[in-house]
């Protein structure tokens, strides 16, 4: 990757658009972006351990989800990890690559080797992303954030 691949990406501000990115090997990524994540790996927070490649969630949609609403879909997958970028940094973003698996993490996450990054998540598309979810009003279902749960 050149040093400027991050100045160089598009940025997603509708969440169609990034719908429209959606591929089997498509997946989204919470970091300073691929020229800080170059040639790194992610590591298990709990143990420090190296993993073989990023952690990231696929896009993809899965064939049992059926007809219903890609928007839907891809929004859940960004609201997930939402509280990343509270945790990690202001300068941690959604962004979207395509990548092959190369392993999954201790969270059964995907790890990937990122083959091209595609583009950032821009503020407006994240906001789409929780209006959408919260609109499902679902007491039981919520981001996926460690620090939140009770210990």
């Amino acid at each position: 990757m050149s040093p400027d691949v991050t100045d160089e990406l598009p940025t997603i501000t509708r969440l169609a658009d990034l719908v429209g990115l959606v591929g089997d090997d498509v997946y989204v990524r919470w970091s300073k972006g691929p020229d800080a994540d170059g040639a790194a790996t992610s590591r298990d927070s709990l143990t420090g351990v190296d993993l073989p490649g990023l952690s990231a969630s696929p896009l993809r949609i899965e064939p049992w989800w059926g007809d219903r609403s890609h928007e839907l879909w891809v929004a859940r997958r960004l609201y997930d990890y939402r509280h990343l970028r509270d945790l990690r940094g202001p300068d941690v973003r959604a962004w979207v690559l395509r990548g092959e698996e190369v392993g999954r993490g201790p969270d059964n996450e995907p790890l990937v080797r990122c083959l091209e990054p595609l583009a950032w998540v821009a503020d407006e598309a994240l906001a789409e992303c929780s209006e959408l979810v919260d609109a499902q009003h679902s007491d039981e279902w919520g981001p996926l954030d460690r620090t939140s749960s009770d210990r």
